[in-house]
């Protein structure tokens, strides 16, 4: 049954909605519209129970006046900064030391071979190792164009694969200054090496030290190049403070042992040279 008007009651207060308060803030928001995209930029102070879109942008929010949508999502994307993983920051230092190996290695080859082309007492093969001859327009190793024997422990036979290439290898072999003279018979070169004097012996052995701490400047430099690349690595966050100094230390030790493989190539050849 219907509940009868009072004669006090109004007419309008019967037909006009309720008045629904609006939710309970849970969350205070205050900050500044934006005039171009409507959007309001503000910093968080309290939850709020409301539809709004936010999006974190480090310490302030932004709530866009209008739901996302398929062709305006693409304004409220932040690009992805990727960090590297352990593997590919192990990879990277393994390549940077496998690269320091191989170049300390083949330092140790390049001083080995200079101290091969200076003549001691004893013929040697690898006393011609430097020379290049000029054939057909082109500089090329004396031993890719000839075969190099020794007969006798004072003398070398070089018997060319193609005879005329003979003069061209005998001017080579005088402009080398090996302290040699090439004797030319029309088939083949022989070289007779002289004995050393004192003198001789003492400018050789300055030579090889020379060569020697050429080679010790090349591992100093290879060291300073890693140490760049430690850097690098440190300055990209990908290597902390303490991993660059262990690898600094192991670096340091690495770099020693190759200048102490100097050291005893040198001391065997500066033995040989001096012996007479």
């Amino acid at each position: 049954m219907a509940t009868p008007f009072s004669s006090t009651t109004s007419l309008r207060s019967v037909f006009q909605p309720k008045q629904i308060p609006p939710p309970k803030a849970l969350l205070s928001i205050r900050g500044l519209n934006c005039v171009k995209c409507g959007s309001t930029t503000t910093h968080l102070s309290s939850w709020k129970s409301a539809s709004n879109y936010i999006r974190i942008r480090r310490h302030a929010l932004m709530l866009p006046t209008q739901p996302f949508q398929s062709g305006n999502l693409s304004k409220y994307r932040r690009g992805v900064i990727r960090a590297a993983t352990i593997e590919e920051i192990e990879a990277e230092k393994a390549l940077i030391e496998k690269d320091v190996r191989a170049r300390m290695e083949k330092t140790i080859d390049t001083v080995r071979s200079s101290f091969n082309s200076i003549r001691t007492g004893r013929a040697n093969p690898a006393m011609l190792d430097k020379i290049e001859v000029e054939y057909y327009g082109s500089p090329v190793g004396l031993k890719s164009i000839a075969q190099i024997s020794t007969p006798d422990a004072s003398s070398l036979l070089i018997q060319p694969y193609d005879k005329s290439s003979l003069k061209s290898i005998e001017k080579a072999i005088v402009n080398s200054n090996l302290g040699m003279t090439p004797n030319n018979d029309g088939e083949v070169i022989r070289l007779t090496l002289p004995q050393l004097t004192s003198e001789r012996r003492k400018e050789l052995s300055k030579v090889v030290a020379k060569q020697a701490e050429e080679g010790k400047v090349a591992v100093r430099n290879i060291r300073r190049d890693a140490l760049k690349a430690y850097d690098k690595l440190e300055k990209e966050k990908k290597l902390s403070e303490d991993n660059v100094k262990d690898l600094s230390s192991d670096l340091q030790k690495l770099t020693d042992d190759y200048m102490k493989k100097i050291d005893v190539i040198y001391k065997q050849k500066e033995k040989e040279l001096l012996k007479v």
